[in-house]
């Protein structure tokens, strides 16, 4: 009897699945959210925020894993090897979760098959940025001045937000610049202030605070229409009409986590992403939020990489 008793206990998790008790009583211990960037970016301060409201309603402890590095490769292949149980949650992003498939040839994972999105944090777009005392005043300076120095202006990316954009607009303007890569954004921003680079595209949570605080000039904004934080930013697509590189900003579940778990998990995000406490600040940084169900979520993700699909195209980026 005690040996059938065994087998009886050992067969769900033969089958990859997790026992009752570990829905039922989820959760009972600290839960991990991997960041696949470093810290002070816009993934960074949103898990954060969301994960301090899903620790104060669940009185578990929430901790943010930073691991930076390869476009958020690390970090996905981290989260990825964790067990499916609702403790390790994975900042999904417009990189990780839309460009990356098409960037890659082997990324080694598959967004769809290998995680599910249980929240969106909001969408945003993108800012392209110069320093405070930088020559160009408007994206026409900017453009004329790669014209005349083709491939002499040079500028930032540190994750597929930022250097998407740059090579579309590079594409649909007719110039030429030249990339720099950065494993975090606090670099770029540094060679920003010293001269070393000329502009960069950043997220529009990144970018804030420099932009209130004045040391970067917003030139344009890569959204269809202008933004409410920067009504007298243009957008590239003032420009270039049909210019939009959005994103999303959400958490993600190794494939296999409990439906009950996933559920629960999705009502915590959607409940902290509209909260009274979280939302006006995800609205200062710029992001756009509204309530996704699993099923919403799992759909905008598959129209994020249909849509950065489409882009990598334009831009003509090889996939390494």
């Amino acid at each position: 009897m005690r040996l059938a008793r065994r087998a009886l206990l050992a067969a769900p998790l033969a089958l990859g699945l997790a026992p009752a008790i570990a829905q039922d009583n989820w959760p009972n211990r600290t839960i991990r959210i991997v960041v696949p960037f470093a810290p002070g970016g816009s993934g960074d301060i949103t898990a954060r925020l969301v994960g301090k409201h899903i620790e104060d309603k669940t009185g578990q402890p929430v901790v943010v894993e930073n691991k930076p590095g390869a476009n958020g490769l690390i970090g996905v292949a981290a989260a990825k090897t964790a067990p499916p149980d609702g403790y390790t949650l994975l900042l999904a992003t417009t990189s990780t979760h839309a460009a990356n498939p098409s960037l890659y040839k082997n990324p080694g994972y598959d967004p769809q098959k290998d995680f599910q999105l249980v929240g969106v944090i909001g969408g945003s777009g993108t800012a392209l940025v110069v320093s405070a005392d930088s020559p160009y005043r408007k994206l026409e300076d900017l453009i004329a001045d790669a014209k005349a120095r083709p491939g002499k202006l040079f500028f930032g990316h540190f994750n597929a937000s930022s250097h998407v954009p740059s090579e579309v607009l590079a594409e649909r303007a007719g110039v030429q610049w030249t990339a720099v890569a950065y494993r975090a954004i606090g670099n770029a921003w540094n060679d920003l202030f010293a001269g070393n680079i000329q502009f960069f595209f950043v997220d529009l949570t990144a970018s804030r605070g420099h932009i209130v605080a004045g040391k970067v000039r917003p030139l344009a904004i890569s959204l269809e229409e202008r933004h409410p934080l920067y009504p007298a930013v243009p957008t590239v697509a003032e420009f270039h009409p049909g210019f939009n590189t959005s994103g999303m900003l959400a958490l993600a579940v190794p494939a296999g986590t409990p439906p009950a778990v996933a559920q629960r998990l999705n009502d915590l995000i959607n409940e902290a992403i509209l909260s009274p406490a979280i939302a006006p600040k995800l609205d200062d940084f710029g992001l756009r939020v509204r309530r996704h169900t699993l099923a919403e979520a799992d759909e905008r993700g598959r129209v994020e990489r249909a849509k950065w699909a489409e882009y990598i195209r334009i831009a003509r980026i090889e996939p390494q």
